[in-house]
């Protein structure tokens, strides 16, 4: 990969747009599927949660959660346009149901009321927030009291190797997660730290981590 493809799927990643944004919403659910549901099995959804996610993607993973109960809703916010409009073609069972809504909105300012979450879920977008103290800040905000915060990640030293990451990524090791969330209102709940099955690139066996820190506020 080089400079220029580097640019161009760090920019994908952070925003999808266009034919190759399906196609990057799609590579996501795939290689992020064992991120994600290492993060929804900390996020442990249950009966009248009222759950906020930021950054779904296409939304294929919305399911897991609201399928546990009835009771359940779900918010899902995303930075891009064309993955609002995928989630909401990959999710009318839900919707019709009305357990479910998808949002435009850049993550900084929530349309919602205080206090309207009992559970904020993000994955793979901790690198892109510009003013993190400010998108705390909104969570904060929108989550009840006791509300709980979960985050999924993959490490520093994994990712500062990934050609893509030197375009506009903030690469974090889980004691950064933690300190940003501490010195930020939040009570660290549970750090987990997960080894992802093994797939191979290139002849080559590659084996992935992340990260799922959970707090309160």
């Amino acid at each position: 990969m080089d400079e220029q493809q580097s640019r161009e799927m760090a920019a994908q990643l952070r925003q999808p747009k266009g034919d190759e944004g399906i196609k990057t919403g799609e590579w996501m659910s795939e290689g992020n599927k064992t991120i994600i549901l290492d993060t929804l099995k900390a996020l442990n959804a249950k009966a009248n949660d009222r759950i906020l996610e930021i950054g779904m993607g296409n939304g294929h993973f919305v399911s897991e959660m609201v399928s546990i109960d009835s009771s359940i809703s779900y918010s899902g916010c995303d930075f891009s346009e064309l993955m609002v409009d995928e989630s909401l073609k990959n999710n009318q069972e839900w919707i019709t149901k009305k357990q479910v809504e998808f949002i435009h909105t850049n993550g900084v300012q929530l349309p919602f009321e205080e206090h309207t979450f009992t559970k904020i879920v993000t994955v793979n977008t901790i690198y892109f927030w510009e003013d993190r103290q400010a998108v705390l800040a909104e969570f904060k905000r929108v989550l009840k009291p006791e509300g709980l915060l979960v985050i999924g990640f993959r490490p520093k030293r994994l990712m500062e190797n990934i050609p893509f990451t030197r375009f506009g990524f903030n690469l974090f090791t889980k004691e950064d997660v933690a300190e940003l969330l501490a010195s930020n209102g939040f009570e660290i709940s549970s750090i987990a730290e997960n080894t992802e099955p093994a797939f191979e690139l290139k002849g080559k066996q590659i084996v992935m981590e992340n990260v799922v820190v959970t707090a309160k506020i």
